[in-house]
């Protein structure tokens, strides 16, 4: 398996392609942002309470967005108190030792407790980026701080060690858990994260200490910082990327950005020195970096409505307020060989595995309801279940899939932190006003229905007729598409150029000149 990171810089944003086996299956955005601007998950902030509002039992945060931050009762920590007394402390100079060995904890907050009995309008607090801010709504924020790192999570003002569930082996949790209580500060509790299985004691003290500095830089900032202002920013995307997702099966880093590539590099010279050879950069002017990788052609095929698939099958991708629809459709491919149900069961499983595909590249949140072709079969119905929970293993966001109910609808929740990838691929009609799917879908829809005529019958000659421009396209170089149609279905096609059709417009016809399109 291929996995590789592409990234494009352009003036005020970088672009980071995900590939696997140079499929696209997440797509990352960051745009330039000033050190107080920007929220982004995991930012840190000193901020104002607005106002806390006893019958929501949470309150509003001034942060600096234009809408206030929304802080709930439950997403206080239990140490709220103590947070407060360290923050007011070091804030005011009194503090110079920012390590917490020597803070008592005060008493814990209730867990059913009222938050005007712990917060008022105008105090200082520290707070930390859960959830951007997603359309009219502001950032989710909570007080339970934490500091990501590549093996851990620093947890202050917390004495528990938690070891990622995703580690199978009861023995390696076992020492993984006895290895960080004897090396962690105290006053900090930590989360060992899955890349941490198997590493040694000095790996994992060594990102330890990194995280402490960041603390301490951050408490340093707390006794000039203004209000709100953001003490601690997530680092950059590249680096945020490589620290979440990557791992021994990547086989290349490529950018288009010379200092990016340097900076690639030096990160993984700090955790994962013997990977740093499969940082590449890509110098080339005539092809733009995401045209080599087809990237750019795989973004305007898999974003829009309709999402095309292998074997003439689609998805309709529908987005309400409260939820998105995912409808499973089959086409009119047949396939005589199959019965109905095995026919059924084909299309789900390749459904299932754009599926998975589309909520990572897209980032979709809140609750999916996916529409697939019924089975009446339960062992079918359960093969797609147990596919699609496989196929969602490798997503980083926190998700819950439902079994498919008795109309074969699934249901799917899936972690929301920041607002959906909604990129658009519709394009200006070139022959009247309104709205045309992109230029270049047109060749896949092509092949599609081409695919669709022959799987109905293999013995039909068949004429494709349409706009010149595209006519010559096909034609055009060698392998021409035309060829390699040839070569994947063993088909001769003959193509004629119409004058009288517009630029996406095609008819496929016979030999007698009945049109095989219908």
């Amino acid at each position: 398996m291929n996995k590789e990171l592409i990234i494009r810089s352009n003036s005020d944003t970088v672009d980071f392609a995900l590939l696997k086996d140079g499929k696209l299956i997440e797509l990352h955005r960051e745009r330039e942002q000033t050190e107080d601007k920007g929220f982004q998950v995991g930012d840190i902030f000193i901020a104002k309470i607005r106002k806390p509002v006893a019958g929501l039992n949470a309150a509003f945060v001034h942060v600096g967005f234009e809408k206030d931050a929304f802080l709930h009762y439950h997403d206080l920590g239990p140490n709220l108190k103590t947070l407060l007394k360290f923050s007011k402390l070091v804030s005011g100079g009194k503090l110079k030792d920012f390590s917490l060995k020597n803070i008592p904890f005060e008493e814990e907050i209730s867990k059913d407790g009222v938050i005007t009995d712990v917060l008022s309008a105008n105090q200082s607090l520290l707070v930390q980026i859960v959830k951007e801010p997603i359309s009219t709504k502001g950032p989710r924020i909570s007080s339970e701080l934490s500091i990501a790192g590549r093996y851990v999570v620093l947890v202050p003002f917390s004495n528990r060690v938690s070891i990622s569930q995703k580690i199978d082996s009861k023995e390696e949790k076992e020492r993984l858990k006895k290895m960080v209580q004897t090396i962690k500060p105290k006053g900090f509790g930590v989360i060992v994260r899955t890349v941490a299985e198997g590493m040694s004691v000095s790996d994992i003290e060594k990102d330890l200490e990194n995280l402490m500095e960041k603390w301490n830089t951050m408490c340093r900032k707390l006794t000039t910082a203004h209000h709100p202002s953001k003490v601690l920013g997530e680092v950059n995307k590249a680096s945020s990327i490589l620290r979440d997702v990557f791992n021994d099966t990547f086989t290349g880093i490529i950018t288009d950005d010379e200092d990016m590539y340097y900076h690639t590099k030096d990160y993984l010279q700090e955790i994962a020195p013997s990977k740093v050879s499969i940082v590449k950069h890509y110098q080339s002017r005539e092809v733009p970096i995401f045209e080599k990788y087809s990237i750019e052609r795989q973004i305007k095929t898999s974003f829009g409505k309709t999402v095309s698939m292998s074997k003439g099958a689609y998805l309709i991708i529908e987005h309400t307020e409260a939820l998105h629809v995912i409808d499973v459709n089959s086409g009119n491919r047949s396939n005589k060989a199959q019965s109905q149900e095995d026919t059924a069961l084909e299309v789900n499983l390749i459904a299932a595995a754009e599926i998975a595909r589309q909520l990572r590249l897209r980032d979709m949140g809140g609750i999916i309801v996916v529409d697939f072709i019924d089975m009446g079969n339960p062992e079918n119905r359960k093969t797609l279940y147990d596919f699609l929970k496989e196929e969602m293993s490798d997503d980083k966001a926190k998700h819950k899939i439902l079994p498919p109910s008795k109309f074969g609808l699934i249901q799917i929740t899936r972690q929301r932190v920041r607002p959906e990838v909604n990129i658009e691929t519709r394009e200006e009609d070139p022959n009247e006003h309104g709205e045309i799917e992109a230029p270049i879908l047109v060749i896949d829809k092509i092949k599609a229905d081409l695919e669709s005529i022959i799987a109905k019958d293999n013995s039909t000659k068949i004429i494709l007729n349409m706009h010149p421009f595209v006519a010559a396209y096909l034609k055009n170089g060698f392998p021409s598409i035309r060829m390699k149609w040839w070569l994947e279905t063993k088909k001769w096609i003959k193509i004629v150029p119409r004058d009288a059709y517009t630029y996406l417009e095609y008819h496929f016809f016979d030999n007698n000149g009945n049109d095989l399109s219908e």
